[in-house]
């Protein structure tokens, strides 16, 4: 951020000093080519070439003036008649230094006053308008810079906390697994503890990053089923199959959980059948993933706290992060509940 503020710094100035020299070579052209011997007339408009440049000097002192003192402190207070006194305090200055300055350099002439402002009340509003409009211009493109990096840090805090609702959510699920194992004493508590520390190890390290390579997270969800396989047995048919053709494609990590946790909730229990199939396959960058399971809709289903958890968090931050790059369908049919995922990764 600091770096892209120093850029665009170095940008606005470059563009200040630009205009600037081209505002202060315009008297210049008037200025001819003259010599030693040059007859008055020349000597005259070389000293006007001075009054010019002088002149604009003041011209550009009330653009900033103007635009960094008068316009935040008066005009944007409302403070309008101060601002208007204060406008026709600093004309009086140009005036006072036109007729100094013309005193000094055009020693073979009158000075008029109404030439002042024949010539010089056109710049005088020129300057005005211009810095009034580049102030609020300025301000109005700040304030658009400043809201987008408000929103930009409020979806990492909304990501943030969504992310660390998926943790303790999957962490219950899982620590319930390894109860289930521990009543029955089962040979499978081991494995399962350190398949859980290898799971606890992705999601305190390898998660803190916006995205995670893809076959990381795949890693994570197999581990994830693995875990349910121990628990479950023979009394949930589980059937996946990953076919990962394109390396290197990332992904919001555990993105892709609560779709296989929703199945498992909903999926077993009472279920005669029960049956998950959970599928993932990459093609031309395009990210298809489907998980479906059995359900029986006659059965009332008891809600806790945490129902729905899992797929409202995923719906919002799939909103957040992929936005129109996302397609996600539900769908209940012969007594199958299915999600489906099309997310484009590039």
């Amino acid at each position: 951020m600091s770096s892209r503020w120093s850029t665009r710094k170095v940008v606005t100035v470059s563009i200040h000093v630009l205009v600037w020299i081209l505002f202060f070579s315009y008297p210049h052209l008037l200025r001819p080519i003259f010599n030693n011997n040059a007859p008055a007339s020349q000597q005259k408009l070389s000293g006007i070439y001075y009054l010019f440049f002088l002149n604009n000097l003041l011209r550009m002192i009330l653009f900033y003036f103007n635009a960094y003192f008068l316009v935040p402190k008066l005009a944007y207070q409302k403070k309008i008649l101060a601002y208007l006194l204060s406008l026709v305090v600093a004309l009086a200055i140009l005036f006072a230094g036109d007729r100094l300055f013309f005193s000094l350099f055009i020693t073979n002439g009158a000075y008029h006053v109404w030439n002042f402002f024949v010539f010089n009340l056109p710049f005088f509003f020129f300057i005005v308008i211009v810095s009034t409009a580049y102030r609020v211009l300025w301000d109005r493109m700040e304030e658009n810079r400043l809201r987008k990096e408000r929103e930009t840090e409020n979806l990492k805090t909304e990501l943030s906390f969504l992310r660390s609702q998926v943790s303790p959510h999957f962490m219950f699920n899982v620590l319930n697994n390894m109860v289930a194992l521990a009543r029955k004493k089962s040979d499978d508590l081991e494995p399962s503890l350190i398949k859980l520390s290898q799971l606890l190890r992705y999601m305190l390290y390898e998660t803190g990053e916006d995205k995670v390579l893809l076959e990381k997270e795949v890693e994570y969800l197999q581990s994830y089923i693995d875990l349910q396989k121990q628990r479950f047995g023979k009394n949930v048919a589980i059937h996946t199959c990953f076919s990962i053709l394109e390396k290197g494609h990332t992904i919001e990590p555990m993105l892709l959980i609560p779709f296989v946790e929703n199945a498992f909730k909903h999926g077993t229990g009472l279920l005669t059948d029960a049956t998950i199939e959970v599928k993932l396959a990459v093609k031309d960058g395009v990210l298809f993933f489907e998980v479906r399971n059995r359900y029986n809709g006659e059965l009332a289903e008891t809600k806790d706290k945490t129902s729905g958890i899992g797929l409202n968090n995923v719906r919002r931050r799939l909103e957040l992060m992929y936005n129109q790059n996302h397609t996600l369908s539900f769908a209940k049919e012969n007594g199958w509940f299915l999600v489906s995922l099309h997310l484009n990764l590039h």
